[in-house]
């Protein structure tokens, strides 16, 4: 573990300092934490999409030896009526699912019952004998025949703006000189972290409950559990200090963490519920998009209009909506833009937040249709994008805080050896395949989040930073260190960062690429108020030699406190403590919009932006793809820790050929089930996918969207890599795919 010190903390390439920890095995992840008298939960899932509960026969589950108990809607014990309970911090409009709640069946995998038991063994054994009678009825379940189906939501969803037009977009389309019409599609995806969904309830000799669960936000679950069953705010603490993966799976509380609470207040003792690899399918999805769009351009290929229409998948019970259509209208300069979006509802579970949710499919699709218009055109694909380079937010017409797009084109171009590129496809071939180069813009949000912050310094010098933050692979722990060690002059090893916990200062759930920079900023902020409080202890100290100077004029280094003009006047962070007989100090924090030098999201426009260019391989004969070479060059603000961003971006691109080539949850439709609902037949990127990934940083520092200058880097790594593969994939072959993913059969 780096033990580096102080000024130089914050950009320096940190191992990750919860490394060590998963390594050896010494982080409990939700399913991992021991109790006494355990009861192991394993759910019984629907087999039917649509209908009622006829009749439970538990008889022979029953029987198994080591069975406690079987809950169903018919025994459950009492939780609240009222929708409003069941809605957590980034609900959908609608009425939230409630398991085991009565006899009605919304999708196929719907938990119907929970078996109880001893051991695992025991309630796998059960739950295979538990049998149940339907009353069935036919689901829709088929996105693509049912788009005429399609409306607008009656409510829109917290966060997410409405599509946004200006101008005549179609007098602009009818008038314009090149016309580029074309419908896109995405598949819908399933989340597959390492991680599963899992809860461990520990029941309290006082009735407390301590709640480990799968989640990126403890402090949602924890209000969500006390809505839903009533419990005092001081009984109930959910705890999340590692998760295995999540890109957007643990947003919401799902059905496990409900069944395994419900379990432990009936049972009065503790209760785990996994779900199986199965059973994920039955509640985290990236929804079905169609994408339907028309350019209109000038004969030099201006753009001057765009028509930017998207449908996306729902449940029949919830209105789940994504920002789809507003990064096509937004990334480009062009006075007409008409954008719309539409629900359909199925018989299928609510669709979830994935990665860089809306932006995933909406931006990658869109930069597809410009991929097009650059060959009606008969312009570079690069040349395309800078000669419809948007210098203020198109839609608001807002200077942006920064924009560093135009450096990530020049800077990934030449790095990929763009200049190079033949524009006819087909161009390219090495022995048997065709060789393709393809580019295309990513776009995600740039928000910061309110986020309050402990930190508490101990007299041997050890200091604690602790906010209820979650860490889902991210490096939050990393940063948070690293930010800390360098406001106080500490050095990492005497850090201790607790996160993970709803008890701690509040943090918004870990979602949206927003958690770096909130979560520094309140860092920083009650490090620096720290300082404060302890150099005015200094100063209280007789001899204290900074009697006479302001806290401006010192500096926090190697553990001491050191007078900037002066560096033998100092003091040990240790001395001053003892001196001062303080067996600790310790301040809380709150950071949110509105601090020193950041300004309002109504004045100016926020975003990350990147630059992303593809190599692929494809075989003449067979039509198999290889993506050989990507280099995405990301402009994302101040970064915090080189090595655990690059990781950040890395992972995005994974997913991103996922999206491109791999992913597809295959329903069928006469059932309501994905048929592919395992690693052998849902098909993710491996590592004989994955081929060289150059990631380039450019500098770009942004003090207006946070105090550190960060933007975030979870999302913005997968925005739009589907579409420069899917690009290549075109100037290889000469073939134009318009359905991710990209298979062979679409090719040959």
């Amino acid at each position: 573990m780096s033990t580096s010190t102080t000024a130089s903390s914050i950009g320096q390439p940190l191992s990750r300092i919860d490394g060590p920890a998963k390594v050896t095995g010494r982080a409990k992840y939700a399913a991992e934490h021991a109790a006494d008298g355990l009861a192991y939960g394993w759910v019984v899932s629907s087999a039917i999409a649509k209908g009622k509960v006829k009749a439970i026969h538990e008889e022979a589950a029953r029987a198994v030896p080591g069975v406690i108990e079987i809950l169903t809607h018919k025994n459950r014990p009492h939780v609240a009526w009222f929708d409003r309970s069941y809605r957590d911090q980034v609900a959908p409009p609608g009425e939230p699912f409630r398991a085991l709640y009565d006899d009605e069946i919304k999708f196929s995998f719907q938990p119907l019952a929970l078996v109880l038991a001893k051991t695992l063994e025991a309630a796998r054994a059960a739950a295979a004998l538990l049998r149940i009678d339907y009353i069935q009825e036919e689901p829709n379940t088929d996105f693509e025949n049912s788009l005429e189906k399609a409306y607008v939501p009656p409510k829109k969803r917290s966060g997410i703006p409405a599509p946004a037009s200006r101008g005549d977009a179609q007098k602009a389309l009818d008038e314009a000189h090149l016309k580029v019409t074309a419908d896109y599609a995405s598949a819908a995806h399933h989340h597959n972290p390492m991680e599963m969904h899992a809860t461990t309830v520990i029941y309290g000799s006082d009735g407390a409950l301590t709640v480990y669960d799968k989640t990126q936000g403890s402090q949602n679950v924890k209000s969500y559990l006390v809505g839903v069953f009533g419990l005092a705010n001081d009984k109930v603490t959910v705890r999340n200090p590692y998760v295995g993966g999540a890109f957007g799976s643990g947003l919401r509380p799902h059905y496990q963490v409900y069944l395994a609470t419900m379990a432990a207040l009936y049972l009065k003792r503790s209760a785990r519920v996994t779900l199986t690899r199965q059973q994920m399918v039955s509640h985290v999805r990236r929804p079905e998009t169609f994408q339907s769009m028309a350019l209109g351009a000038s004969e030099a290929g201006g753009l001057q209009s765009i028509i930017n229409s998207a449908v996306t998948a729902t449940s029949t019970f919830e209105d789940y909506q994504e920002n789809v259509v507003n990064w096509g209208v937004g990334a480009y300069r062009c006075a007409d833009a008409a954008a719309d979006y539409k629900l359909v509802a199925l018989d299928t579970p609510t669709p979830g937040d994935m990665r860089a949710p809306g932006a995933a499919t909406g931006m990658t699709l869109f930069e597809c249709a410009m991929d097009e218009l650059s060959y009606a055109v008969g312009v570079d694909p690069l040349q395309l994008r800078l000669l419809n380079y948007a210098e203020v937010d198109p839609i608001s017409g807002n200077p942006f805080t920064s924009k560093a797009l135009r450096e990530a084109y020049d800077i990934g171009a030449e790095r990929f050896g763009w200049g190079k590129r033949p524009s006819e496809p087909r161009a390219m071939r090495d022995g048997n395949e065709l060789t393709g180069w393809g580019m295309a813009t990513g776009m995600w949000d740039a928000t910061f989040q309110k986020t309050s912050a402990r930190a508490r310094i101990s007299a041997n010098g050890g200091l604690e930073v602790a906010t209820a933050a979650s860490d889902i692979g991210t490096g939050t722990y990393t940063i948070i260190a690293q930010v800390a060690s360098e406001t106080l002059g500490l050095p990492t090893a005497n850090i201790d960062v607790k996160i993970g916990d709803s008890d701690l200062p509040a943090s918004p759930i870990e979602g949206g690429s927003w958690m770096a920079a909130s979560s520094s900023a309140a860092v920083q902020l009650a490090c620096q108020s720290l300082g404060t409080r302890l150099f005015e202890a200094a100063q209280d100290l007789d001899g204290s030699p900074f009697k006479d100077i302001k806290f401006e004029a010192v500096s926090f280094n190697d553990g001491r406190i050191i007078a900037k003009d002066d560096p033998s006047r100092f003091l040990s962070i240790t001395d001053i403590m003892k001196r001062a007989d303080l067996p600790s100090l310790e301040v809380v924090e709150t950071a949110g919009p509105g601090l020193s030098g950041m300004v309002s999201q109504v004045k100016k426009a926020r975003a990350t932006h990147s630059a992303i260019f593809a190599e692929v391989k494809v075989d003449d004969e067979l039509g198999v793809v290889r993506v050989t070479r990507i280099v995405v060059a990301v402009a994302a603000g101040r970064i915090l820790n080189p090595k655990t961003a690059r990781s950040q971006i890395m992972g995005g691109v994974v997913m991103g050929m996922g999206m491109a080539l791999h992913e597809e949850s295959m329903m069928d439709t006469r059932f309501g089930r994905p048929m592919n609902h395992n690693f052998a037949e849902y098909h993710i990127p491996v590592n004989a996918d994955i081929h060289g990934i150059d990631v380039i940083f450019v500098e770009e520092e942004d003090k207006e969207v946070s105090p550190l200058g960060v933007k975030g880097l979870g999302e913005i790594g997968i925005v739009g890599t589907a579409a420069a593969i899917a690009s290549a994939v075109f100037h290889a072959t000469g073939t134009r795919v318009r359905k991710f993913p990209i298979t062979l059969d679409k090719l040959i």
